[in-house]
């Protein structure tokens, strides 16, 4: 029999090495690879062994599937696709102290009074997660209260007796097996105690809950296996500076990917935001140059949300770009279009971009709102207090059709805005006539945009003759 040895393992990817380096080649990241032991229990059946002969069935279903089990928290229950699946493991991944534990202890709490809930710390002591839930106002609440690391104590707690319905792992970082030679955290516990606590939730059929810590990077920490593993995939996200909180989804089996919750951090824990269009543009200021009012979607939810942007004169050699909420790439790629397709010059000037109250946004439909924005800035002379933009530019200066119009404007039409900057391509009738979504919105078509740059009345934008692409 072949004698095992220990392998390296990079904490950042997960690549495995036969000896120590100081780099690792899968990432390029330093000084992240660790050396392991091996498991002291190998697989049967590979080393000569014969294997079992599994059964096959056809995709037709045979029973009913059980029904999801509602949480109590609306928000919760959208980004998990309708509520929690049986038999599911859900990982919650978010800066440290974004409020995934509080998020999960409210849920908790509510759930305790329809089902057995578990909830399972390894990082606090017993009495602290008593406090929190006596400041959440849930001291009374019916939940199965223990701090544990040893996977192998969990899972023979699980498996006594009749099974929770809903167990909560906070975190699975701090969970380590004992027939695993390595530190609690490295990418060999991290992955051992995921599989071994998802199999135990799949064959009794509980709901599993994994918190995730993250990289400075703002990923999950440990290898993107564990990602792999689960079935849902939730990011806790938000700036400290904001009481906002965004639960998106990135990945679900049962349900839609993108899809978001919106939180509000009180005093009291996080209370659910059922409108966040409206909370959103709550402090924005109408008539004020370089803002501009983008119709996005999140998942299935439409979001309106004000981007802005500020342009000032620089004195230094090479100027400022810095965007927050949005992709700086995709900024400099709109910077550069606005300066070859339309003539405008940005040269000489610090720019910054915020998208307001704290909500990233990954959709090129934004393309069309942050170019009115730095028009806006530039000129000075505002978009319309009324009008929501939308659309993606090319690179040629076209502004395209985006996905899901009609939805985007019937939420624009029921926070009181009256017209829309769309692009030409997704409209056929005439200029400044009533939307075919029975609206009532004054639709502008965006076939260029050098019809953004004509909206605005100050002919100093245009200080270099624009270059038009070929068939412009």
């Amino acid at each position: 029999m072949a004698k095992s040895t220990a392998s390296f393992v990079c904490q950042n990817c997960g690549a495995t090495y036969t000896k120590w380096a100081g780099k690792c080649d899968a990432c390029n990241e330093w000084n992240t690879i660790v050396e392991e032991a091996p498991r002291e229990s190998a697989p049967k059946g590979l080393g000569g062994k014969a294997g079992r002969k599994i059964a096959f069935v056809d995709l037709k279903t045979q029973g009913v599937p059980p029904p999801r089990r509602i949480t109590g928290i609306g928000e919760l229950d959208r980004v998990c696709g309708g509520g929690l699946v049986p038999g599911s493991a859900i990982l919650v991944g978010g800066d440290p102290g974004i409020g995934k534990s509080t998020l999960l202890l409210q849920a908790s709490g509510v759930l305790a009074a329809k089902c057995v809930v578990a909830y399972i710390t390894g990082e606090e002591a017993v009495d602290q997660v008593r406090l929190r839930a006596e400041r959440l106002g849930l001291s009374k609440a019916n939940v199965q209260l223990a701090a544990a690391t040893n996977v192998r104590d969990i899972i023979a707690s699980l498996e006594a007796g009749t099974p929770p319905d809903v167990v909560v792992i906070d975190s699975i970082q701090t969970m380590y097996a004992d027939n695993v030679e390595s530190a609690p955290g490295t990418v060999t516990q991290v992955r051992t105690c995921a599989h071994e606590l998802i199999r135990v939730a799949k064959r009794r059929g509980f709901t599993l809950f994994l918190v995730g810590h993250v990289t400075k990077e703002g990923t999950l920490a440990g290898p993107r296996v564990l990602e792999h593993m689960v079935d849902t995939t939730l990011y806790f996200e938000g700036d400290r500076g904001h009481q906002f909180r965004i639960l998106r989804a990135v990945k679900n089996r049962f349900g839609p990917t993108d899809e978001i919750g919106v939180f509000e951090m009180t005093d009291a824990g996080l209370a659910e935001v059922l409108n966040p269009s409206a909370l959103f543009l709550a402090e924005r200021r109408g008539n004020v140059s370089g803002s501009a009012v983008f119709a996005g979607l999140e998942g299935t939810r439409p979001v309106l949300v004000e981007i802005q942007a500020l342009v000032a004169p620089s004195a230094l050699g090479t100027p400022r770009r810095a965007a927050v909420g949005w992709d700086m790439a995709r900024l400099n790629m709109v910077l550069a279009v606005l300066e070859a397709r339309c003539g405008l010059a940005f040269t000489g000037h610090d720019l910054y971009l915020n998208v307001a109250g704290g909500l990233r946004i990954q959709e090129p439909a934004a393309d069309l709102a942050v170019a009115a924005a730095l028009v806006s800035a530039l000129s000075g002379d505002p978009v319309p207090a009324d009008a929501v933009v939308f659309g993606e530019i090319g690179l040629s200066g076209e502004v395209r059709a985006v996905a899901q119009r009609d939805v985007r404007l019937k939420e624009a039409a029921k926070l009181g805005f009256k017209q829309a900057w769309i692009p030409r391509s997704a409209r056929k009738s005439d200029q400044g006539k009533p939307d075919d979504t029975k609206t009532g919105l004054s639709v502008k078509s965006m076939g260029h945009v050098q019809d953004v740059v004509s909206q605005f009345t100050d002919a100093s934008v245009s200080r270099t003759p624009p270059r038009k692409a070929a068939g412009d």
